[in-house]
């Protein structure tokens, strides 16, 4: 009689398997994800203050949303992106869904996936960030317990978007939802300005907390930079306890629709 294997031992070695293809495909990944942020960088927080264009205390209101928008853009990345790869043209998803275990949990192994790659992102272009604009005030690592909250959440969240809208959204779509969805979210996500500076425009500053991206710049803010002026740490934390709900919800919704389809 053989022993039968836990859903646990199954959904490890599934996660072990994505982590293992991820680190493998690492600097590609790192590419896709983080060139956009870094560009960003170089433009506003290296060129611009250079040329006295811009304040060069601008970096302190910038580099906590140049991380935000890494860990966000590689968690979405890391699950919308390979999850309308393989409900398309590769069905590697029906491999999964063989396994062992329940096929939510198939799901929020994708997730968890997401979180840490978008983890690492974040890790990685912060130092890049720091070492490209040079010294930048009021940056501080002292709430670390507050960093790695604001990053999980954040990255669990993202996950959890990309898992909905790589599953509701047909691979042929893929540039609607960049154009149509990412780019606003990162314009209008408070990644290059404080939310407390759009009280000027009270319907702008109220408009934009449909934007998940706008809680996560606020959340790094009050960790790296908290001179500056932030969203209080409760609304923040409870906005992306939300978030990761709701698109848990709508994301394993989805996901089991396509895989009974």
């Amino acid at each position: 009689m053989t022993d039968r294997v836990s859903p646990a031992r199954v959904f490890a070695a599934i996660l072990l398997r994505d982590v293992t293809v991820a680190r493998r495909e690492l600097p590609y990944f790192l590419v896709r994800t983080t060139l956009q942020p870094i560009l960003f960088v170089i433009v506003f927080g290296f060129l611009l203050p250079k040329m006295g264009l811009i304040q060069r205390g601008y970096t302190t209101m910038m580099l906590p949303g140049i991380v935000a928008l890494s860990l966000t853009l590689s968690a979405i990345q890391s699950v919308a992106l390979p999850m309308m790869a393989d409900f398309g043209y590769t069905k590697e998803i029906e491999d999964r869904l063989l396994a062992p275990i329940p096929t939510p949990l198939v799901a929020v192994e994708k997730i968890v996936s997401g979180t840490l790659q978008g983890i690492v992102a974040a890790i990685f272009v912060l130092p890049i960030s720091r070492l490209i604009m040079g010294p930048i005030p009021g940056l501080t690592f002292a709430h670390l317990p507050m960093l790695l909250l604001v990053t999980i959440l954040s990255g669990f969240a993202f996950s959890a978007m990309g898992l909905f809208l790589g599953t509701a959204i047909a691979p042929q779509q893929i540039g609607l939802m960049f154009s149509v969805i990412l780019a606003p979210m990162i314009m209008f996500g408070c990644t290059y300005y404080p939310w407390t500076g759009l009280q000027h425009i009270p319907a702008m500053k109220y408009a934009v907390l449909i934007n998940p991206l706008v809680y996560v710049s606020e959340g790094m803010r009050a960790a790296l930079t908290p001179s500056i002026p932030h969203m209080p740490n409760v609304v923040m934390a409870t906005a992306l306890l939300l978030i990761s709900a709701v698109f848990l919800w709508l994301g394993l919704r989805a996901f089991d629709r396509r895989a009974i389809s």
